[in-house]
């Protein structure tokens, strides 16, 4: 099956170059191209691509209304958004992960690992990388109020899903966490849905920023 991809961004040079890279797979295909937020949202509607790769500071929209409207309307709801962003970042990031987004890709990032992140959300997953995500989450998270006490939704957590919990918040992925703990990666998956069923969560993605949001995580050196 092909995946088919919508590309938003304000800058020419920069959609060229994506489409180019996404066109080069046999199991990728671009179907439209947006300069700015609405007619991302436009074309969500009309296309209802896979994938839209979505800049973040666009004009008439930016990417974060862009990408709550996509996720909350209609048949643009199926599309999945991957934010795309800066290594000094768009402050817009982290509430774009809250409003659907389901994470976020360097722009500037080797063209295999903007690749991986298209198929990935493709298949509905979240791009979690611990050298990127995680930072930036952090990052964001740092400067929102944290509350004292951790929420009492963790009490409802096995030892062995709190385990797979702060493995997840690490950055691990599943087949690590399995060989960390010494269990299949099917057991993972079961795992990783209970914590987000009994959290209240959408995907890994989120349970990250669960863990920042309430202190579940010690901040990281200077």
């Amino acid at each position: 099956m092909t995946v088919t991809v919508l590309i938003a961004d304000d800058q020419a040079v920069v959609r060229a170059g994506l489409a180019m890279l996404v066109d080069s797979q046999p199991d990728l295909a671009v179907v439209g191209q947006a300069h700015d937020g609405r007619g991302a949202v436009r074309l969500a509607a009309e296309l209802v691509p896979d994938v839209v790769l979505m800049d973040i500071r666009m004009p008439l929209m930016d990417g974060l209304e862009a990408t709550r409207r996509i996720r909350t309307a209609g048949t643009g709801s199926a599309s999945q958004v991957v934010v795309l962003t800066t290594y000094d970042l768009d402050e817009y990031v982290f509430d774009a992960l809250r409003a659907g987004a389901r994470g976020f890709l360097l722009k500037h990032a080797p063209p295999e690992e903007l690749l991986h992140g298209i198929r990935v959300a493709a298949r509905g997953g979240a791009l979690l990388s611990p050298s990127v995500t995680i930072r930036l989450i952090e990052a964001f998270a740092a400067g929102r109020a944290r509350p004292a006490r951790p929420p009492a939704a963790l009490a409802r957590l096995t030892p062995r899903e709190r385990e797979v919990f702060d493995l997840v918040v690490a950055g691990r992925s599943n087949t690590e966490i399995g060989r960390m703990l010494g269990i299949a990666e099917t057991t993972v998956k079961t795992h990783l849905g209970h914590v987000t069923e009994k959290l209240g969560l959408r995907d890994r993605v989120h349970a990250v920023i669960f863990a920042y949001e309430h202190a579940l995580v010690p901040p990281s050196p200077p």
